[in-house]
C-alpha cells in the first residue's frame, strides 16, 4: 500500500513539473495568425461540447480522444461513436472513433474528423466573380490512441495524428502527439492534465504554385520554364490544459458533477473553461458549461468556440453489457448569426 502511494506522489509530482515547464515556454497573443491546422480545436462530441470541455480530469470513453485520451482506459468493452456537428458558415463537421479495451495490455482507439465545405466557386485574377467551376477542399484529421491504467488512481494516454489538409491540387501533412493523464483521489476528486498538438509544421506544395516564365539566353533569346512559388511553413495551434472535477453522488438516483480546465495556449490568450451536468439514474442527463479567454473578453474574441454552451443526453440499456447514448449540445457563437448543433450517437458493448 505504501508503495502505491508513493507512485501516486510521483504522478502528482511529475504534473506539476509538466504545468510549470509549459507555463515557463508559452507563448503569447502577440503571435495569433501565425498557425494553421485550426481544424485541431474544433472540438468533437455533444457530451464534450455541452459542458465546455470542463472535464478533462474524469472524461471517459470516445469522446476522451479528443479532450484527454487517458480516459480512455476507463473503457470496459468496446465502443463505436460517430458525432455530427453543423459549424460556421455552412461547415459541417463528421467524427467518428472505434475502440476497445485489450486487458491488461491497455486499450487502443482509431479516430476520423473531417470537414465538409460544400461546393466554393473557382475565381481567377480575369475572373473575379467565377468561372462557373467549384471546388471543394478536403480536411482530415486521422488519429491513433493508445490507454492504460497505471495504478487504481492513474492513467496516462497518447493520441498519435495525422493532419491533411488540399485545396485543388495542393496539399499539406502534417503529424501531431497528445499526452494526457489523469488521476483520481480517494474521494470523488479528480485532476487531469493534457498536452495537445506536438508536431511537425506544415506548408502547401502542389502544381498551381508553378508558374511559366522565360530564362534569358539561348539562341532564340530565352527559354520556357516553370518556377515555383514558395510558401511559408506554419505551425500546428498547441497547448497545455490542467482540470479539476469533483462527482456529487447525491443519492442513488441523482448526480451531480462540477469541473473546471484551465487552457494555455501557445498563440493566444489563456482560457477558463466551466462545466456541470447532472444525471438521473444514469439515464438522463442535463448539462451546461462555459469557457472564456482570461484577456480581452470585452473586444473581438480570439477563439469562436467560447462562450456559453447547454446540452442533454440518454443512456439506455437494451440488454445487459449492451447500451445505446445519445447526446446533443448547443452553442451560441457570437458574431455568426446561426449557432453551432452537434449530435452524437454511441453504441458499448461491455
Amino acid at each position: 500500500m505504501e508503495k502505491i502511494r508513493s507512485l501516486n506522489m510521483r504522478k502528482l509530482f511529475t504534473f506539476i513539473l509538466i504545468l510549470w515547464s509549459v507555463l515557463v515556454y508559452a507563448g503569447d497573443s502577440s503571435r495569433k495568425g501565425t498557425t494553421g491546422a485550426d481544424e485541431l480545436l474544433i472540438p468533437v462530441g455533444a457530451r464534450g461540447i455541452a459542458t465546455g470541455g470542463a472535464f478533462l480530469s474524469n472524461i471517459t470513453g470516445l469522446e476522451a480522444l479528443y479532450y484527454n485520451p487517458a480516459g480512455f482506459s476507463q473503457t470496459q468493452g468496446t465502443e463505436a461513436m460517430f458525432s455530427f456537428t453543423s459549424y460556421l458558415a455552412g461547415i459541417n463537421i463528421n467524427y467518428f472513433a472505434i475502440g476497445s479495451s485489450l486487458g491488461d495490455f491497455g486499450s487502443l482507439a482509431l479516430s476520423v474528423k473531417t470537414l465538409n465545405f460544400g461546393s466554393i466557386p473557382v475565381t481567377t485574377n480575369d475572373i473575379p466573380d467565377g468561372n462557373g467551376a467549384t471546388y471543394s477542399p478536403g480536411y482530415l484529421v486521422a488519429g491513433l490512441t493508445y490507454a492504460k491504467i497505471i495504478t487504481d488512481r492513474v492513467c496516462v494516454g497518447v493520441n498519435t495524428k495525422i493532419i491533411s489538409e488540399t485545396i485543388t491540387d495542393l496539399s499539406a501533412v502534417g503529424f501531431a502527439v497528445d499526452f494526457g493523464v489523469q488521476y483520481r483521489f480517494p474521494s470523488n476528486l479528480s485532476i487531469g492534465v493534457a498536452v495537445k498538438n506536438i508536431g511537425t509544421n506544415m506548408s502547401f506544395k502542389g502544381n498551381s504554385l508553378q508558374y511559366p516564365t522565360t530564362l534569358a539566353g539561348g539562341l532564340n533569346g530565352g527559354q520556357p520554364a516553370n518556377y515555383n512559388v514558395p510558401t511559408e511553413e506554419f505551425q500546428l495551434p498547441s497547448y497545455f490544459e490542467l482540470s479539476s472535477a469533483y462527482n456529487f453522488n447525491i443519492d442513488d438516483q441523482n448526480n451531480f458533477m462540477i469541473g473546471a480546465t484551465f487552457r494555455n495556449n501557445n498563440v493566444m490568450e489563456d482560457e477558463i473553461k466551466v462545466g456541470l451536468e447532472y444525471g438521473f439514474r444514469n439515464m438522463f442527463f442535463l448539462r451546461g458549461g462555459y469557457s472564456s479567454s482570461l484577456e480581452n473578453s470585452n473586444g473581438p474574441i480570439s477563439n469562436i468556440n467560447n462562450g456559453f454552451t447547454f446540452g442533454a443526453g440518454v443512456n439506455y440499456g437494451f440488454t445487459e453489457g449492451f447500451h445505446f447514448v445519445f447526446d446533443y449540445s448547443f452553442q451560441q457563437v457570437k458574431e455568426f448569426p446561426n449557432p453551432n448543433h452537434t449530435f452524437s450517437i454511441k453504441l458499448c458493448m461491455d
